[in-house]
């Protein structure tokens, strides 16, 4: 049967019309400074790829440009003088312009003079100069995430993706008090509801409102266990 007949068309609203099934949200996996500092550091910069890598990593938490987005930058997308940026076409083919901070613009300006090439050459070449797949990038974050789990433990056992570097991204922005709307510009969301998922991410945001609602002021105190606790714990 064709869809396309005007007979049909009953058929496809009644189809349109049903509502979307309803699944379970996992919460939101990202990255805090210590274990974005400790992967960005985890790259041996005594090689090429290693230098590579660090910047992309760099690139990465700094701007929360999707896996696409990012593989797909060319030395012509990048604008590293006055109001340093990253230009990228997002999706549905939207152009937008991510800021860098100085330091961040820096050590792009480094690797691109280091890495040479033209306009339309990638800005993060893989080893035979073409641009990065999607599961290149997926390995170089996973290989980077277990050599900085080594000094960071609480990366151990994760399941790091470079979409939890877009959203480590996000929750950077928002705990420096940025608005969710400039957020949801930021990243490129159709919608600022979108970006409503970091909200219920970020637990100290939580515990911050919930001592601006204890009527006694007092700031809430999080557990921590004492050490017999603990050592008990592990022995189970």
């Amino acid at each position: 049967m064709s869809y396309v007949e005007p007979t049909c068309s009953l058929q496809c609203q009644r189809v349109l019309a049903i509502p979307t099934k309803r699944h379970g949200r996992g919460p939101v996996e990202f990255l805090n400074e210590e274990e974005s500092a400790a992967l960005i550091a985890a790259p041996n910069r005594a090689t090429r790829i290693g230098r590579r890598d660090g910047v992309l990593l760099l690139i990465a938490t700094e701007t929360g440009l999707r896996n696409a987005e990012l593989r797909s930058l060319r030395h012509r997308d990048m604008e590293l003088g006055a109001g340093a940026h990253v230009r990228c076409s997002g999706k549905g083919r939207k152009m937008r312009c991510t800021p860098l901070r100085h330091h961040v613009a820096a050590t792009l300006e480094s690797w691109l003079a280091e890495c040479g090439g033209g306009p339309d050459d990638p800005v993060f070449p893989s080893a035979r100069g073409g641009f990065l797949s999607a599961d290149a990038l997926q390995r170089l974050v996973a290989l980077h995430v277990d050599r900085a789990s080594k000094k960071c433990s609480s990366l151990a056992g994760r399941t790091i993706t470079p979409h939890t570097l877009r959203h480590t991204t996000a929750m950077a922005l928002l705990r420096r008090g940025v608005d969710q709307t400039v957020i949801a510009l930021w990243l490129g969301h159709e919608s600022a509801e979108t970006t409503q998922i970091y909200l219920h991410a970020d637990m100290q945001m939580k515990e911050r409102a919930l001592g601006h609602s204890d009527p006694s002021g007092m700031q809430p105190i999080r557990f921590r266990p004492p050490d017999p606790l603990l050592a008990f714990l592990q022995s189970l």
